[in-house]
């Protein structure tokens, strides 16, 4: 809701209802508030919590055995249509000056790689980093995040994590069958160099609908869910505050997601 701390207990004291329906008999101050930001979001508890969330998921028998990762880019600040529009009007008149400013900004913009169960939308795990790059490091730490937590038999990715090496890693080391889309690199008439990457090639080849990797599309979906629900900009400032505030979206997205499925179980 875009709430400051003040605001947030401003909000419980007025709603009675939603103290109740969250088990509070009198309204937080807004310092417990701040305080409790800071304790939740400790490396450490945030784990606890993925794993209280995925137990939750995997004795109401919802999760699957298919993972999809991806990683999305969040804007520091909210931006109108209008500015946006203005952007776009500028980068094509002064392409140069547009580029350079683009550039300064793109070292501190904020990106989320999340490994989501592609039959529920759960995310069993997330990476928040800072700047672009390339998203093949973020790989392994997802696929391995995720394997701790549930079963996985499959993980899907796109051609920005295509390597040789985390096809070796998910396949030999946890044991894992990976699908991941071949391009990475400068363009070439060259087949891929090594085993995985030109069976990659030659499997997803083509239409991949009712085949497995069309399940990847589920990340997308979820990413998308990310955005239209909790918004597509961060209000933190500094990188770390930053990468509290997506574990926390990605918490309270999976919150969501239970307590849309226990609603459904007890109707």
């Amino acid at each position: 809701m875009k709430l400051s701390y003040r605001g947030v207990e401003a909000l419980l004291e007025d709603s009675a209802s939603w103290r109740r329906e969250i088990g509070l008999v009198r309204t937080p101050d807004h310092n417990t508030l701040c305080r409790a930001w800071h304790l939740i979001l400790n490396g450490r508890n945030v784990d606890r919590l993925m794993n209280l969330l995925t137990r939750w998921m995997a004795i109401d028998r919802t999760l699957g055995r298919v993972l999809a990762v991806d990683s999305s880019l969040y804007d520091t600040h909210h931006r109108s249509r209008h500015y946006e529009q203005r952007c776009r009007h500028h980068s094509s008149s002064l392409a140069k000056t547009a580029n350079l400013r683009r550039s300064r900004s793109a070292k501190r913009t904020p990106k989320l790689g999340i490994g989501v169960d592609t039959t529920s939308h759960f995310i069993l795990c997330a990476r928040p980093r800072t700047g672009m790059g390339s998203d093949c490091r973020d790989f392994w730490p997802l696929v391995r995040g995720a394997r701790k937590r549930a079963r996985i038999r499959l993980v899907l990715a796109d051609a920005g994590y295509d390597s040789e090496s985390n096809h070796r890693l998910a396949r030999n080391k946890l044991g894992i069958r990976s699908l991941i889309k071949t391009g990475a690199g400068r363009p070439t008439d060259k087949p891929p160099t090594g085993h995985f990457r030109r069976m990659m090639q030659r499997l997803l080849a083509g239409s991949q609908k009712d085949k497995p990797y069309g399940q990847r599309a589920q990340v997308e979906t979820v990413n998308s869910m990310l955005k239209r629900n909790l918004g597509d900009s961060l209000r933190a400032r500094s990188n770390i505050a930053r990468r509290k505030e997506h574990l926390l979206r990605v918490l309270v997205h999976n919150i969501m997601i239970v307590h849309e499925i226990k609603g459904r179980d007890r109707a």
